[in-house]
């Protein structure tokens, strides 16, 4: 940078011009002054001697972001460069940047970037290269396998549109590198699907024909076994803790126990209305809580196929998870509603706690999910889902018994389906709340919950139909989602440094 102080016409010019920095003074610096001139512009000379100053002058006369207020970008400038004042390695660093060519929005997330690499990691956490500008791409490539029903070849693309890219310079878009493989067997559509517990491998999904798919991730992708046996939709399944077996809950009435490895049914339970969600028990996976269209949330012997004992609640029980304990479980209603149920993993015994009636309509919750930590509520959150398109997180106080308060939420079109949405993984800078949710109009989005406006911070393209479901595995670098027609996308999430 070099800064000339000229009065060629008893006029006051400032002008600057691009230097090439070196790696030993890293700035290349040279100022001229006019002594003939009065004190002010010996004033602005002798301000611009000083090492700091110099660099507070750069920083004030970088170009503006064409989409920002410029006293906004002055001022953020400033405030970076006096946070660098306060580190005494923060100007080197500084000089040090300069020389790979990179832009100001990398330079500012690169002194963001956390210097303690002796705290322990988040749960879920990653950080690296996303925290760096992000722009969306298109492309297509070849997917190639011998495996049943995964398609061959498909175009996709992550894009976003320009009011969102504006608001997404420097933010960790979730990007992606393409699809990692396809699942194109069902002609049906595929309601839900998950990852085997802690597992990165093991995908499954289920269809409103009543059909079960349980398939492999890994290089070759291929089908392990299709399940037969549910005459309507599947509406829900689970995992035990080994994998080992899998529970299904379907508007047939029944909730089938299935075996994974063999690919069977080891169990039926016969029910008297529509089996709407289901979990096994994280430390007692002998126990089921099922919810159904009775109003009820059962608790089921596993070994027996037995009811111990049974809640009764005001309406219809839609969706279902559990806290980390197993010790609370949290139940949406066909209304809206959000219950808390005590479990007793020993007896089995369920009893109700709570009841929240803050989300904002009276549509039915197609999602519950629990998240033990939160940067933003910096405690244990739950996100809740409606079918009007209302999307909330709730701090969970687990001291009393999983009392729900609201911290934020999003309100989004209303939806013909039951359209499912999920936590994105942690992240090591933002202190959003980021959830990724399908949509009817074939793209997966990615949201910032905790923004007023232009929440969407990304989304991906490669569905023909309405994208109902969507599920992070273990490693959170495969994201699968699921359409209407029944296709299921596996997509591959750009690697972090």
């Amino acid at each position: 940078m070099e800064v000339k102080v000229d009065e060629p016409n008893s006029d006051t010019q400032l002008s600057h011009t691009a230097a090439t920095a070196s790696p030993e003074n890293g700035a290349g610096t040279e100022t001229h002054t006019d002594k003939s001139r009065p004190s002010q512009q010996d004033a602005i000379a002798g301000s611009a001697t000083d090492p700091m100053d110099l660099e507070f002058v750069c920083c004030l006369l970088q170009p503006p972001i064409s989409h920002q207020d410029s006293d906004y970008v002055a001022m953020r400038r400033v405030l970076l460069l006096r946070k660098g004042q306060s580190n005494p390695s923060a100007i080197s660093h500084r000089k040090d940047w300069r020389c790979n060519g990179r832009g100001y929005v990398a330079y500012r997330n690169f002194i963001r970037r956390p210097r303690d690499t002796s705290q322990p990691s988040t749960p879920g956490h990653s950080s690296g290269r996303n925290l760096f500008e992000t722009d969306s791409f298109n492309s297509s490539r070849d997917l190639r396998t011998n495996s049943l029903g995964v398609s061959h070849r498909i175009s996709f693309s992550s894009t976003a549109s320009d009011s969102e890219r504006q608001f997404r310079l420097g933010e960790p878009a979730y990007s992606f590198i393409g699809m990692h493989c396809i699942f194109d067997n069902c002609k049906f559509s595929v309601t839900i699907l998950k990852f085997g517990y802690m597992s990165s491998d093991l995908l499954a999904y289920g269809a409103s024909d009543g059909s079960l798919t349980i398939c492999q991730v890994s290089e070759p992708a291929s089908i392990l076994h299709q399940l037969k046996g549910h005459t309507k939709d599947i509406t829900d399944f689970d995992f035990t803790s080994n994998n080992q077996y899998l529970a299904s809950s379907s508007m047939d009435k029944t909730v089938r126990v299935w075996d994974v490895f063999k690919g069977n049914c080891i169990r039926v339970v016969y029910g008297v209305s529509s089996q709407l969600c289901i979990r096994f028990h994280p430390v007692n996976n002998n126990f089921l809580l099922v919810g159904n269209s009775n109003k009820e949330i059962n608790a089921i012997n596993f070994s027996t196929g037995r009811v111990i004992s049974k809640l009764h609640l005001d309406n219809e029980i839609t969706a279902m998870d559990n806290d980390h304990t197993g010790q609370i479980i949290f139940a949406g209603d066909a209304q809206g509603c959000i219950y808390t149920v005590s479990v007793n993993s020993h007896t089995g015994s369920i009893s109700r706690t709570h009841k929240n009636k803050s989300m904002r309509g009276k549509a039915g919750i197609t999602t519950v999910q629990y998240r033990t930590f939160s940067l933003v509520a910096r405690c244990p959150v739950l996100l809740v889902c409606a079918q009007d398109g209302n999307l909330s997180i709730f701090s969970v106080a687990m001291e009393a018994q999983g009392y729900l308060t609201l911290v934020c939420g999003l309100k989004l079109a209303p939806r013909i389906y039951k359209f499912r949405s999920s936590f994105c993984p942690l992240l090591s800078l933002e202190k959003g709340e980021f959830i990724v949710s399908g949509s009817e109009d074939s793209n997966v989005y990615f949201y910032d919950l905790t923004r007023p406006k232009h929440s969407c911070v990304n989304k991906l393209q490669g569905h023909g139909a309405p994208v109902i479901g969507v599920a992070w595995n273990h490693g959170e670098n495969l994201l699968a989602s699921s359409d209407s027609e029944g296709m299921v996308i596996v997509w591959k999430r750009a690697k972090s440094s």
